[in-house]
């Protein structure tokens, strides 16, 4: 499935413009840094760009700061969509990634542990339009 090209161009734009909450965490994720596990930013899926993905653990990281604060309906909709693909979503704040690092990146490594399963399970079966992700 070819990707929406107004999409893949918002995405790349969206890649410059990252929020100081976004490079913070994506200094963290980038190169398999993160225990292994590869992460993409501004990432199509379907008709949404998210902030984070990973493939090999189809898990989803959205950082909120205060353009979203009365965009919940939307935001809530795009999560149930999302879900809908058999994907985790998880939602942090801005202030959480600048306060509360470490326990962010707990969270987040946890989850990876825990949507991969056992070390080396067979690779998840990939969205329409995405390329396969590595083993967990």
């Amino acid at each position: 499935m070819k990707k929406d090209p107004l999409l893949k161009s918002r995405s790349r734009a969206l890649r410059g413009e990252m929020t100081p909450a976004e490079k913070i965490l994506w200094g963290r994720l980038r190169d398999r840094r993160f225990a292994g596990f590869k992460f993409r930013r501004q990432h199509i899926i379907g008709p949404y760009i998210v902030d984070f993905y990973c493939a090999q653990a189809r898990l989803v990281l959205e950082i909120d700061g205060e353009t979203h604060l009365g965009r919940e309906r939307p935001d809530q909709a795009r999560q149930l969509w999302l879900e809908g693909q058999g994907l985790k979503v998880l939602r942090f704040w801005n202030t959480e990634v600048y306060d509360d690092g470490d326990p962010v990146m707990e969270v987040i490594w946890r989850e990876c542990v825990a949507r991969c399963g056992k070390p080396n399970p067979s690779p998840p079966t990939p969205l329409p339009g995405e390329e396969r992700g590595e083993d967990c």
